[in-house]
């Protein structure tokens, strides 16, 4: 069988950044040279008219691929229809190649924790999550893929590494893998385990997406800030992750402490510089 990104015709998009409202006047009225924008899909799902223009400003010049941090595919609780139809609204709206959320779980009965929470590396959690993903993207239409968190705890119960339970979910629940090398390298110092070795294992034809951040060194933990510079250890990962996954398309995160146009333009710039190195 022809893999994910072949089957559902997966672009690489090059380099691209999010759009960020200290760069929307930028990016909307002077309309510079950049791959593609990432926006959280969430932002939109009510369709507020000034948040609405400014999307379909930024289509009409560019491909964006929306991107969601609240559809919490691991709880209990059962999929929001209602946010499901108002997120399958904006895709036929913008039309991207495809949509991605977190693996995680963020809150039960109506308790939200406004967090990432990881699951436990378990098969009934595979399971569980396996049946709302395959219903997530029947619904939507359109490819999805799941993006592996940052964490700072672990649960007793896990039975394998999360590169194995990622890669499962993948492969049973036919979507794709949005990679997170920063998030890897997070967790991978957190929890004391090899980072390289989570690259090595993951299912290269599910990955449509690659994600690079900065982070911030709390002494005891490293904390996902996305607030600065990509951090070297990172960019190695990344050359690692390339060197295997070939061609996809990979966006720089910076949502804190967001940097003038040129700065995040000059990031852009060093993951083409790597793409190129990596893929010659």
């Amino acid at each position: 069988m022809s893999s994910y990104r072949q089957r559902h015709r997966i672009p690489d998009l090059g380099v691209g950044v999010g759009f960020r409202q200290p760069h929307h006047a930028k990016v909307l009225g002077d309309v510079p040279a950049m791959d593609w924008f990432e926006v959280i899909g969430d932002n939109y799902l009510l369709e507020p008219p000034i948040a609405m223009q400014k999307l379909e400003k930024l289509r009409a010049s560019y491909r964006v691929v929306p991107h969601g941090v609240s559809m919490s595919i691991g709880s209990t609780d059962p999929l929001d229809r209602d946010y499901l139809t108002r997120l399958k609204k904006l895709l036929r709206r913008i039309e991207p190649p495809w949509c991605s959320d977190h693996l995680c779980w963020s809150g039960v009965s109506d308790v939200v924790v406004n967090d990432l929470l990881p699951l436990p590396y378990t098969k009934e959690a595979i399971d569980h999550v396996v049946a709302r993903v395959r219903q997530v993207q029947d619904f939507l239409e359109v490819p999805f893929a799941l993006e592996n968190v940052s964490s700072y705890l672990t649960y007793t119960s896990s039975a394998m590494p999360e590169w194995d339970f990622l890669g499962e979910i993948a492969e049973r629940a036919d979507c794709g893998i949005l990679f997170d090398c920063n998030n890897i390298y997070v967790s991978a110092k957190n929890h004391g385990f090899d980072p390289d070795a989570y690259v090595d294992a993951i299912p290269v034809d599910r990955v449509v997406q690659i994600h690079l951040a900065g982070h911030t060194d709390k002494g005891s933990y490293l904390l996902d800030t996305h607030s600065d510079h990509v951090k070297d250890e990172v960019w190695a990962l990344y050359r690692r992750t390339l060197a295997r996954v070939g061609p996809t398309s990979t966006l720089i995160e910076w949502d804190t402490d967001i940097p003038e146009w040129d700065v995040l333009v000059a990031e852009a710039d060093k993951a083409r510089a790597v793409r190129a190195e990596v893929l010659r």
